[in-house]
């Protein structure tokens, strides 16, 4: 079993964020966790990747016992199980090429990465990685020059820095427009099949999970409630997880670009009926 999470549960004070949580995945695949704000998502990741410690239960990655580590062994870990965030987590005023070797900081000395002195097969893994991602031309940018898209395509990149045997996305395109949350999506999912790198992400529409994700994985109130393939995500599951009445529409959350065309366009006949 590559990954097994085994009853986990975190516990803020009185606050139950994760109860429970029990899964597996037996090969790498890529796996979405779908469900609204405070569901537990954001808390699970943070656990797995050792952000945050768990009240209880246990997970295994390929016969590592995650929860147990500590020291050097948890910061091992940690490199082989990078992390993507929503907001990216860039340093903005550093060029793009010294965001992506922040990738090594793991195995580079404190010295060596104050100074920025990266061997020069790192600097040239950075800029391929770059080029993988179609961004290899902003490599002497600062950050904070690029867009939503480009900035969590470095990020990714960073990432891929690592050499991780799993990556983890935390709502990797909530604050994307469609255009480049599409790209991003591209991105990782196109980087899971060719590298054959496990990849769990957080996302928050429907459309996403079931276009990119093998495996969709539904939580609310900090329980998996759904557990199954994207054709088995319908409208009526969806409503269960999110806790949605009838009157719940996919389309209105949607990243899609044509749903956005025809939510734009509903609006426009209810003007003209106006």
């Amino acid at each position: 079993m590559l990954l097994s999470v085994e009853n986990v549960t975190k516990v803020f004070g009185r606050n139950t964020a994760v109860d429970n949580v029990a899964f597996s995945v037996d090969k790498p695949a890529f796996v979405g966790i779908i469900g609204r704000s405070g569901a537990g998502k954001s808390t699970f990741l943070r656990m797995v990747n050792r952000l945050t410690d768990a009240t209880a239960g246990a997970i295994h990655f390929d016969g590592r016992d995650v929860l147990s580590l500590k020291g050097a062994e948890k910061r091992a870990w940690q490199s082989d199980c990078a992390m993507i965030f929503q907001q990216f987590n860039l340093v903005p005023r550093m060029d793009v090429v010294s965001n992506v070797l922040h990738g090594t900081l793991n195995r580079h000395s404190a010295l060596a990465t104050m100074f920025n002195l990266y061997p020069t097969s790192d600097i040239h893994r950075a800029i391929d990685i770059l080029e993988r991602l179609g961004i290899a031309e902003q490599a002497a940018k600062r950050a904070e020059a690029l867009s939503g898209g480009q900035q969590q395509r470095v990020a990714i990149a960073r990432a891929l820095m690592q050499d991780p045997k799993i990556i983890l996305a935390d709502e990797p395109i909530a604050s994307l427009d469609p255009m480049n949350a599409q790209v991003v999506m591209d991105a990782l999912r196109r980087i899971h099949e060719e590298d054959g790198r496990m990849v769990v992400a957080n996302l928050h529409t429907l459309d996403t999970a079931r276009r990119y994700c093998d495996r969709v994985i539904g939580m609310r109130e900090g329980r998996i409630v759904f557990d199954g393939t994207p054709e088995q995500l319908t409208t009526g599951v969806a409503r269960d997880i999110y806790g949605a009445d009838a009157s719940f529409s996919e389309a209105s959350t949607s990243t899609s670009i044509d749903a956005l065309d025809a939510n734009a366009r509903a609006m426009m006949e209810e003007v003209e009926v106006l």
